[in-house]
């Protein structure tokens, strides 16, 4: 009987071992995911939602690079590595996020509506625009299989990365830099539109003022700015959502590798 028990557990114990560093690989992913990783979102939810990945992704990993019997130490060393290499493949998809978040703030204050402003997905209030560009961003990816991508991201990441592979703090480190220029430059692509309308506004402005200064431009100026902004968010916002979205599978299908 105890023979039987112990050969039982002999054989589990590499499956245990790997699902076990492999939920900690998919949990500090999910924290930052999108739409897994928001404050809002319920924390036994996001607990769910892990466990749910782990499943799947554990029978697709290869178990051949674990130790047979690690000691203490060892597996305590490959906890923090899978820790760490979640946390790299969840911020490459968050930065995409705060790219959604920093179009709709430099949108906003190149058309004087940044005070229109109220607490929405994130923790600290921001504009309207910034507020819907990501809920809008989020839903869509979640509607285009958000959970699914993720999924193969993840077992992307063990043919990379195999369990417990510790990175350089300098590849860390020039990896990160590239992702937040890469996630800036989107960021302000995606709101050029909104700079170059503010642009021609403050130009005619300026142009009206100088032929009749006696005029208010504030007056007549301020409501053809909001009004002309509305309708160029209107129209140029699922422009917008598509590239992100098409930028953010592009995240997904290699989250490690450096970004022009």
């Amino acid at each position: 009987m105890f023979d039987l028990i112990a050969a039982i557990l002999g054989a589990t114990q590499p499956l245990l071992l790997s699902a076990i560093l492999v939920f900690v690989r998919v949990g500090a992913m999910m924290s930052l995911l999108p739409g897994f990783g928001e404050t809002a979102l319920n924390m036994r939810l996001k607990l769910a939602a892990a466990l749910a990945v782990t499943v799947l992704v554990v029978p697709a990993v290869d178990r051949g690079a674990l130790p047979e019997d690690p000691v203490f130490l060892r597996l305590a060393g490959l906890i923090l590595a899978e820790a760490g290499i979640g946390l790299l493949l969840g911020l490459a998809t968050r930065l995409m996020v705060h790219a959604l978040q920093l179009a709709g703030s430099i949108a906003a204050q190149s058309t004087a509506l940044a005070q229109i402003a109220g607490a929405g997905v994130a923790p600290d209030p921001m504009p309207a625009m910034g507020n819907a560009l990501m809920i809008s961003g989020i839903a869509l990816a979640m509607v285009l299989g958000l959970h699914v991508k993720v999924v193969i991201a993840l077992i992307a990441s063990y043919q990379a990365l195999g369990f417990g592979v510790l990175l350089s703090g300098s590849d860390v480190g020039f990896w990160g830099l590239n992702q937040a220029v890469a996630a800036f430059r989107l960021g302000f692509t995606l709101a050029a539109p909104f700079v170059i309308a503010a642009l021609l506004y403050n130009l005619a402005l300026g142009a009206i003022n100088l032929a009749m200064p006696q005029l208010m431009v504030a007056f007549i100026g301020a409501p053809a700015i909001t009004a002309l902004t509305l309708f160029l968010f209107f129209y140029a916002a699922p422009l917008m959502l598509s590239v992100w979205s098409g930028r953010l599978d592009e995240v997904l299908a290699a989250p490690l590798e450096l970004r022009r």
